[in-house]
């Protein structure tokens, strides 16, 4: 490696904070140079530059030279490199190296030193970074001329936030890719999405990540503290999501200096920028906060330092020429390095021992030490991987094309999670290292262009899992507030879908905005805000729509709401009757109180036009002929909502003329021995109606009433007290519906005129329940036991028989059959008829009814 001699150019040192245009000034005075070189400290940053300077002068005067990428036309002029890579047996008439306080790193700082020790250029050299490495560059280099560079914007510190709470264009940094990933998912989930910056990222992905943030798709960015390193990006806000980093031994505090590095990348040329601790961190202490903010750091005492007179005699020189020790008391001696600890590994290999047995082999056997660790696996899995590299050298003087070949093949899919394609990631970028090194491979361009193929194929898609995983554009889209929120284009469609800028939002049910997929009340109040101005226009419409619907499109489910083009849209408050009850809206997105009255005048017209239409056979103005008894009944009846215990209406009852008794007839209304109840009232949808007015009026749990029709139901189903609204009676363990309790005290008081009887499957039939339930129910329905000369039989308590009212009461003729309808009788053979069995029996007219039902 030729060394300039230091006397014939101009040296400089430009130090200073974050935010000083010190890249800026080094390209520019690189350009205005017939020749050049920059050594980057990233592969990322050198990519970004080159970039840079080809679309300034074009492609075929820049050449980029990293470890796994070499980008060298013909005959370039400037060469954009990482510090590692630096070509320096090139001569040019200027040469820079940017961030030169990494000579303090511990793993690469050794590197940097010696790039500060003997890289120069032949006309002009400068030194980029921070002014704590002043003293000790004047004391390496006596000829620099130190130049410090003010920040040119004011960076300070803010209150701790938290990590929902963060600004827009906010970076945070934490130091390990677990803790990216967790703090990216978190900011998902609460504000929409963001970017991912790592340093296993390839430069293409990376550079996908951040033009995805610069163009504000996403307006957070979570990355590891390469992001203070020089990369540029409009960042307002830098928050810190943790305070301590491995640092390949231990974990550790930052420094005040590591903080002020990356710190200062929040504010961009003469914006200012903040920064603050989140995560629910403790604050900075109040010295590192006055140093980051006056930028004052304590300056770098040492540096790190490594022979690089090595000797390649023999493996055990070599190991011994890495360990010299410097001769000034400025340098320490490098930390066991990364190709150092893969060199120790390597030469506890006996096959690798045999074959580094002359100065070329061993030269051979360092440059494949010098592999990097992609991965991050341990030394001695990365020996591993390398010895493969050695051997085959050694045997076959060119790594065989089919070896290399079946490698990078396993490595052509894009398939995977995020994990596996960084893993892929790094496994591909060795082959690329190793495709650059024209001594080690056969046709080195192809597999240059293979690798890179590959390479770029595998960050797209990683790019892709990232956005996939941690980016919601709809979020961070309708998460944005004030003119630009105002600015977005919504529409309701026909299907009830509320669209923003294309996104779906949510939906509208009725009217009620259903957000979609919204994390928590904050998501929720960003999108109910985002899509206002078209739920707007659209409740208006959907108010008009439903005035103008025709009465069956509106209905009340078993819940008590009313339902409107399939959303339940209100539901039922008291009123002044059991039969009146109020409307009320549910929980809705109306902001007009006007709409809101036009919506509640439409459904409680409806509500009462239902309601009378359904109890119709109970309305006092439908017949002006009836007496006043009559009327008396039907009145509490209605309020009864269709039924009454006889025994409270003896008086009544006994004022009823025939005629009256016809008449209600007419309408449904039946006469039991216990009960009055109008027959329809009793089918399923009006038992499921009285339910819901009932529970509304007394302030009950609406009970479920089955679809179908059940003669009995258990009584738990709902309070004791309801059930007669509903036409059933509590008996035992179950409530009977009222005609089937008539049907069935009717069976058993013709049974027990016979003597003593059993229950049969007639009787369980006509209830519709277990024997262990009727035996429950006997005592109830006025049985007792018929004693020890009869087990399991029963008889009626009291009177059998009666003498039987007028058939004209029932309010309908009596059936032919009646005699053959009593339940439990066998072979139905004729016999003398008994009073309860005549025709003319009540009895048989309720089981003309049933048989019907």
């Amino acid at each position: 490696m030729t060394v300039i001699d230091t006397r014939r150019g101009r040296i400089r040192a430009v130090l200073g904070p974050t935010n000083t245009g010190k890249t800026h000034l080094a390209i520019e005075r690189m350009l205005g140079h017939s020749s050049g070189m920059i050594g980057f400290p990233l592969r990322l940053l050198a990519r970004e530059n080159y970039d840079r300077i080809c679309a300034l002068k074009g492609a075929s005067s820049v050449a980029l030279i990293t470890g796994e990428e070499k980008i060298i036309p013909a005959h370039p002029k400037w060469y954009i490199c990482t510090v590692e890579a630096m070509p320096l047996d090139r001569f040019v008439d200027f040469l820079a190296i940017d961030e030169i306080q990494l000579c303090a790193d511990r793993d690469r700082g050794h590197i940097f030193t010696d790039r500060l020790l003997h890289a120069r250029g032949r006309d002009e050299t400068m030194f980029l970074g921070s002014d704590t490495m002043a003293p000790l560059v004047k004391q390496l280099v006596p000829d620099v001329e130190i130049e410090s560079r003010p920040r040119f914007s004011t960076l300070s510190y803010t209150s701790p936030k938290k990590l929902t709470r963060l600004p827009r264009r906010t970076a945070v940094v934490a130091f390990s890719v677990n803790e990216v990933y967790a703090m990216a998912e978190t900011i998902r989930q609460h504000r929409g999405g963001t970017a991912v910056v790592l340093g296993a990222l390839s430069p293409r992905t990376r550079n996908a990540q951040v033009a995805m943030y610069q163009a504000g798709e996403v307006d957070y960015l979570v990355a590891t503290d390469a992001i203070g390193m020089g990369l540029n990006m409009d960042v307002d806000h830098v928050a810190f999501a943790s305070i301590r980093k491995f640092d390949g031994q231990h974990m550790r505090a930052l420094t005040p200096a590591e903080v002020g590095q990356i710190a200062g990348r929040a504010g961009r040329h003469m914006n200012d920028g903040t920064f603050s601790v989140t995560n629910n961190l403790r604050d900075f202490d109040e010295d590192i906060v006055e140093a980051v903010e006056n930028h004052e750091f304590q300056q770098i005492p040492k540096i790190y330092w490594r022979n690089r007179r090595l000797d390649f005699k023999s493996p055990k020189l070599l190991l011994r020429s890495l360990q010299t020790n410097p001769n000034r008391a400025e340098l320490m001696r490098s930390r066991v390095a990364e190709d150092h600890q893969t060199l120790m590994a390597l030469m506890r290999d006996e096959d690798i021992m045999l074959r580094a047995d002359a100065p070329d082999r061993i030269r051979l056997l360092w440059e494949i030490c010098q592999v990097p660790d992609f991965r991050k696996v341990t030394p001695d899995l990365h020996a591993e991987l390398v010895s493969g590299f050695y051997t085959r050298l050694c045997d076959h003087d060119r790594l065989p094309d089919d070896w290399v070949a079946d490698h990078i093949r396993k490595l052509d899919r894009t398939d995977g999670d995020i994990d596996v394609l960084t893993a892929r990631l790094a496994k591909i970028r060795t082959w690329a290292y190793v495709s650059h090194r024209s001594s080690w491979v056969r046709d080195s361009d192809h597999w240059q262009e293979r690798t890179r193929v590959i390479e770029d194929a595998i960050s797209d898609a990683l790019h892709e899992q990232l956005m996939q995983r941690f980016v919601d554009k709809r979020a961070t889209l309708i998460g944005r507030g004030g003119k630009e929120r105002q600015s977005l284009l919504s529409s309701v469609a026909k299907d009830g879908r509320v669209m923003i800028e294309g996104h779906m939002v949510g939906r509208l049910n009725g009217f009620r905005f259903q957000p979609d997929r919204a994390r928590d009340t904050r998501e929720a109040k960003n999108l109910h805000a985002a899509a206002a101005p078209a739920l707007v226009l659209e409740m208006q419409s959907r108010t008009a729509r439903l005035e103008r619907a025709v009465n069956k499109d509106i209905k009340l489910n078993p819940l008590g709401r009313l339902v409107w083009e399939d959303n339940e849209i209100a539901s039922l408050k008291k009123g002044d009757n059991p039969l009146g009850p109020q409307v009320t809206l549910l929980a809705n997105d109306i902001v007009d109180s006007s709409l809101q009255t036009r919506v509640v005048n439409r459904l409680e017209s409806w509500l009462k036009g239902m309601i009378e239409a359904r109890f119709s056979q109970l309305n006092l103005d439908k017949d002006h002929g009836l007496t006043a008894p009559a009327r008396g009944i039907l009145f509490q009846l209605r309020e009864g909502m269709g039924s009454l215990a006889i025994a409270d209406l003896q008086q009544s009852i006994k004022a009823l003329s025939q005629d009256d008794r016809k008449a209600l007839g007419k309408r449904g209304v039946r006469f039991g021995t216990q009960w009055i109840f109008v027959d329809r009232y009793l089918k399923p949808d009006m038992i499921r109606l009285r339910a819901v007015l009932w529970a509304v009026w007394s302030g009950v749990e609406i009970p479920a009433i089955p679809n179908r029709a059940r003669p009995s139901l258990p009584l738990d189903y709902a309070p004791s007290e309801i059930w007669p609204r509903l036409g059933y009676v509590a008996k035992g363990p179950l409530a009977l519906r009222q005609d089937r309790l008539e049907h069935l005290l009717a069976t058993l008081r013709a049974a027990a005129r016979k003597g003593p009887f059993a229950i049969d499957g007639d009787m369980l039939k006509t209830v519709g329940c277990s024997q262990e339930n009727m035996v429950a129910m006997m005592k109830d329905l006025g049985t007792k036991p018929a004693g020890p000369e009869h087990p399991d039989c029963y008889l009626m308590r009291g009177k059998t028989g009666r003498k039987q009212p007028n058939r004209a009461k029932m309010g309908r003729k009596p059936s032919k059959n009646a005699q053959n309808s009593v339940p439990g009788s066998k072979g139905h053979r004729r016999k003398k008829k008994t009073v309860s069995e005549s025709p003319n029996s009540p009895f048989a007219a309720l089981k003309e009814l049933f048989d019907k039902q």
